[in-house]
């Protein structure tokens, strides 16, 4: 059985478990801070699904492009800002934020609303939102980590205000693993 939380022979294990995507849902990234990461967890969707990477810039969809080819997946990349994505209403199930790079938590407070309202549109109801940061180091890893302004976006707690705060209901850390920290939002059914 595999166990989602351990890293056995797939490197990707965690993140494919952690996301819970299923064959033939709708799931759009945001952010690429690793291509066969993103990859594996699209070819969970299949070929009855969708997966759509929207990148902030070049670099990170090339990241995404030669993720997928590794991963053998297919996956749709187009290049525009978290605060602008260019997608229909109610058009995902899953919509998964790679802020490791910092895609969110980096922006302006503004910029960050905007993103996050832009993701709860693009979701159906009751659909859901994975934002997956690092995790600052702990033990003797920390005291040699350059300090880089504050804790992540995602591990300070700040993904779990910023979601609720702009519309998503039941957001919770999920878990802390492997240098990784995932925080959930749902969207309501009737929105």
């Amino acid at each position: 059985m595999l166990n989602p939380l351990g890293r056995g022979d797939n490197p990707h294990a965690l993140v494919v478990g952690m996301s819970g995507v299923k064959m033939g849902e709708r799931v759009l990234f945001v952010g690429c801070g690793h291509g066969e990461r993103l990859a594996a967890i699209a070819a969970k969707s299949g070929l009855s699904g969708r997966a759509l990477a929207i990148l902030p810039d070049q670099a990170s969809a090339d990241a995404m492009a030669r993720g997928a080819a590794h991963e053998g997946v297919l996956v749709e990349i187009e290049q525009a800002p978290p605060t602008r994505l260019p997608v229909e209403d109610g058009a995902f199930d899953v919509a998964i934020v790679d802020d490791t790079s910092g895609v969110l938590g980096t922006l302006r407070a503004e910029d960050r609303v905007a993103a996050i309202r832009e993701l709860l549109r693009v979701l159906r109801g009751g659909g859901r939102v994975l934002v997956m940061g690092a995790s600052p180091r702990g033990g003797l890893g920390a005291l040699f980590a350059r300090s880089e302004g504050g804790p992540p976006f995602a591990s300070s707690g700040e993904a779990n205000r910023a979601l609720q705060a702009d519309g998503f209901a039941s957001v919770r850390t999920l878990a802390r693993r492997q240098g990784l920290v995932f925080v959930e939002g749902l969207k309501s059914r009737t929105r």
